[in-house]
């Protein structure tokens, strides 16, 4: 076997290879011949049928197997002994081969992985958010949770804000009906947002059986374009009022929260461990994709193009099964590659720099480390021992533990590299409601 690496792009390679005629004919015969001693052929005995029968009837199914064969194992020796590192799948190409030739030749043209330089990552700087769950965050999400359980009941007397009111409503546009202009019997929690504030306030000071006609602007940026920035003519009706009931904060509620003997200090402590879980995590989650992008704009690599449309073809495969489990049919759901071309380009590249990362700095998810994140995740599901049992009976899981813990190591690596900056936030902004 002989081969010539020829050099296209940067990352562009074409292998060619060339191999004697004779080494195919020799195994194209020996397992014609394995073929024929089995081979079942009307009007032959099992294992009694002529050779060149078997030829002319499995010849050209047997050639092609071998020649598929023998390409596969000359590429593979081929990269070997050339050193290359083949990114995504070679495109094959055999040279016609004539009659007598004495040699079979085809060419491999491929990707190889690119040569990464790693960066020096002290000049880089990751911020950190910083923040201590307080009393008044735990008293404010329980009170959140209070609500959460608010119980409604039927009062006479006028609407007041945080009520719960049910009414029939009308509305028009220059005296014409659009989409979504009436309801009958629709429940409004007061102060929600459920509707445009304007339309809410026009309900306080109502009374049941009260009927009322007014005039609401809506925004020019409004979702629904074919309203947005349009005058609209309401007509209402106040069919009913409900008080909110709040629960009180006391041995049931606290029962409510799963704490079993009711005690109200006990739920505070637990929730407080609860939104400190939840925060740590948050914080782990901005700086993780902190570092992950200061990787990629520190680290400039060159982008295999057949990685990148593996991952291409994974993602909008994840997206079918995603809107197949949401009942909608695929074949009727167009999904355009510019949706997800950028989101594969960058998942590819962090691969790549990632483990050169790992290989470089002996960042490898060592199983102690694969364990212990395994525990404290299942330290939020009721029975933490069948979790940890789940994980490591299943393949996938477990993986994913691992590449998990992978993406830590390189994260704290980088965090002991580079220049953290420490940013107080509050618990507002570190769940996105600032």
């Amino acid at each position: 076997m002989q081969s010539n690496l020829e050099t296209l792009g940067s990352l562009e390679r074409r292998l060619k290879v060339t191999i004697p005629q004779e080494k195919i004919e020799t195994e194209v015969e020996s397992r014609l011949k394995r073929l024929a001693r089995t081979a079942k052929i009307h009007g032959f005995r099992s294992g009694k049928v002529p050779l060149k029968i078997v030829s002319q009837q499995y010849g050209p199914q047997v050639r092609q197997e071998v020649m598929g064969d023998v390409l596969q194992k000359s590429f593979g020796e081929a990269v070997v002994e050339q050193k290359l590192r083949v990114a995504g799948y070679p495109r094959f190409e055999a040279k016609q081969v004539t009659e007598n030739a004495s040699q079979f030749e085809f060419s491999a043209t491929f990707e190889v992985y690119p040569d990464i330089t790693l960066s020096n990552f002290e000049t880089v700087s990751i911020e950190q958010p910083e923040m201590q769950v307080s009393d008044a965050d735990v008293n404010k999400a329980i009170e959140i949770m209070r609500k959460q359980r608010t119980e409604y009941n039927m009062v006479e007397r006028p609407v007041l804000d945080g009520d719960r009111i049910n009414i029939d409503y009308h509305g028009v546009i220059d005296g014409a009906e659009f989409d979504g202009s009436s309801a009958n019997n629709f429940l409004l929690v007061l102060g929600e947002g459920q509707l445009l504030r304007d339309f809410e306030e026009q309900m306080i000071g109502m009374n049941k059986g009260q009927s009322k006609t007014f005039e609401v602007t809506f925004p020019e940026n409004y979702h629904v374009q074919t309203i947005a920035g349009k005058t609209v003519l309401f007509e209402t009706k106040l069919n009913g009022v409900e008080e909110p009931i709040l629960p009180e904060l006391n041995a049931e509620f606290a029962k409510s929260l799963g704490i079993a003997n009711g005690d109200t200090n006990k739920m505070h402590t637990e929730v407080q461990k609860n939104l400190e879980r939840e925060v740590a995590k948050r914080i782990k989650t901005r700086v993780k994709e902190k570092v992950m992008q200061a990787l990629l704009d520190t680290i400039k690599i060159d982008t295999p193009k057949s990685l990148v449309a593996l991952e291409l073809d994974r993602l909008m495969q994840s997206a079918r099964d995603d809107l197949k489990e949401r009942g909608m049919k695929v074949k009727d759901v167009p999904l355009p590659t510019d949706l997800f071309q950028e989101q594969a380009q960058r998942r590819v590249n962090l691969g790549l720099i990632m483990a050169e990362l790992v290989k470089t700095h002996d960042l490898q998810a060592k199983p102690d480390q694969v364990r212990t994140l395994v525990e404290d995740f299942a330290q939020s599901y009721e029975n933490p021992v069948e979790v940890v049992k789940l994980h490591y009976s299943s393949k996938e899981r477990l993986n994913e533990a691992e590449s998990a813990v992978l993406e830590d190591n390189v994260v704290a690596w980088v965090l002991e590299k580079a220049k953290v900056v420490k940013k107080p936030v509050t618990f507002d902004e570190l769940m996105g409601k600032s």
